[in-house]
């Protein structure tokens, strides 16, 4: 990490000359501003200001209709984006680079933003401070690496994709020394950018990554995530390659995950652990796991905000289909890991690649904390093949997941109406464009037999 001294000394010998401004969009991708640097130092590091339509549009950057925050109607005017300055770090991969995340708050009231993602994960990181308890957290990022750059992708119309490797690489080493000059510098970049980064592996397809970062508090764990993904494809682009974290590219390639792991603490000691329980679960967290599995339908769509992020929920994938907990076991959607210990935790292994990890994390948390306050009571784990269960399914599709958000009395309470609305439209839009689509599929299928 960099502090705002070093960062002022830097800027004066020449080391620094541009900072990256930024904000995390609806989509968690990192929004913002070039500055010079010198012009930063000196007052922009207060404030800056973006149009509100960031937090109110979709992949392609459109302005759909139907958000009460900001429309043509209103005039999209500004919002204030204020840096958070403990968020300041060097960006080793860009020369001459520091970032800095910014909160985003209303122009004029200067409160923050109630439906920007760090600011949902931030109230939810408050009520659990309220209850004496701290979130660690920890996200594994899954993404595929391909031969081609990002641009000769995009030229071909995205068609005969080529993974940069040309069978499954699932801890293979030979295959991932092939490809180091990628990862490697990710790695190493990211370590130099303040990411407590642990390592990377080869994951189970043709070209198929994953790296992981050691758990942290909640915000930072988010930060850290929004932006290694950033990085990895920055890195992957600089080194001729494309990478995506689009969880199902190809109907016969294993999909893209995101694993959240969390356990709560109390006074620096674990309050998930229970020496005396026969898994080392405390009944703190039977009871959180419980609300997890409970609320499970209300929170996926911010664990699979996309219509592709439903195409990984298949039998036999590694990807879950149920709401259902067990021991160690990667066929279940929610998996108890470091039995026994005071590593004792949960992995929520639903949510896809492509999941903002403020709204997926405060999700999680939300659920967790009403199943404390409800005191609800976990059902034994599942043994066995989670496939062949008969416990409620995961939400299978992008409407049914808006439907369970829209009806969510949790998060409506959690998030509060105008939140819980703003991503209930995001749902919609991405639904109304996808059924505006003519896919190769319906043509290839239909053309001639239809």
């Amino acid at each position: 990490m960099l502090s705002f001294d070093t960062l002022k000394d830097q800027v004066a010998d020449g080391t620094v000359d541009t900072v990256l401004v930024c904000l995390v969009d609806m989509q968690g991708r990192l929004m913002g501003k070039r500055f010079h640097a010198k012009h930063f130092v000196n007052g922009a590091w207060e404030e800056t200001h973006c149009c509100n339509y960031l937090l109110a549009t979709d992949l392609e950057m459109a302005t759909p209709d139907g958000y009460a925050s900001t429309s043509w109607e209103n005039g999209y005017g500004d919002y204030v984006m204020k840096p958070d300055l403990e968020t300041l770090r060097p960006v080793p991969w860009l020369e001459g680079t520091v970032m800095v995340l910014c909160d985003v708050l209303d122009h004029n009231t200067h409160k923050e933003v109630p439906h920007s993602p760090r600011s949902i994960l931030k109230r939810q990181i408050a009520r659990l401070t309220e209850m004496g308890f701290d979130a660690m957290m920890a996200t594994e990022l899954e993404f595929f690496l391909f031969e081609k750059s990002f641009d000769e992708v995009r030229k071909s119309g995205f068609r005969d994709l080529a993974p940069i490797s040309g069978y499954n690489e699932d801890y293979n080493i030979m295959q991932t020394t092939r490809e180091e000059h990628v990862m490697r510098p990710i790695r190493n970049h990211l370590y130099d950018a303040g990411l407590p980064i642990e390592n990377s592996k080869g994951e189970a397809e043709t070209g198929q990554e994953e790296l992981n970062i050691k758990y942290a508090p909640a915000l930072d764990t988010a930060d850290y995530h929004t932006i290694a993904k950033h990085a990895i494809k920055e890195i992957a682009h600089q080194k001729g390659h494309a990478a995506t974290f689009l969880p199902k590219w190809h109907r016969d390639k294993v999909g893209s995950s995101s694993h959240v792991h969390q356990s709560l603490w109390k006074d620096g000691k674990p309050a998930f652990y229970d020496e005396t329980d026969e898994l080392g679960m405390s009944e703190l967290m039977r009871h959180y796991m419980a609300g997890m599995l409970k609320y499970a339908p209300d929170y996926t769509y911010f664990l699979a905000p996309y219509i592709n992020s439903y195409k990984r929920f298949m039998k036999g994938s590694f990807a879950p289909t149920r709401i259902i907990w067990s021991v160690d076991n990667r066929t279940a959607g929610f998996r108890l890991c470091g039995v026994g210990s005071k590593a004792i935790r949960v992995e929520c292994r639903v949510g896809g690649s492509d999941l903002n990890p403020y709204l997926a994390m405060a999700a999680q948390l939300a659920a967790g904390i009403a199943g404390i306050e409800e005191k609800l009571e976990l059902a034994p784990p599942t043994i066995g093949d989670a496939y062949k269960g008969d416990t409620g399914m995961i939400p299978a599709t992008l409407r049914e997941s808006r439907d369970a958000l829209h009806q969510s009395k949790l998060l409506r309470n959690a998030f509060g109406d105008a939140v819980v609305d703003h991503y209930a439209r995001a749902a919609e839009v991405e639904i109304e464009d996808f059924e505006r689509a003519v896919t190769d599929y319906e043509i290839a299928r239909g053309f001639e037999r239809a």
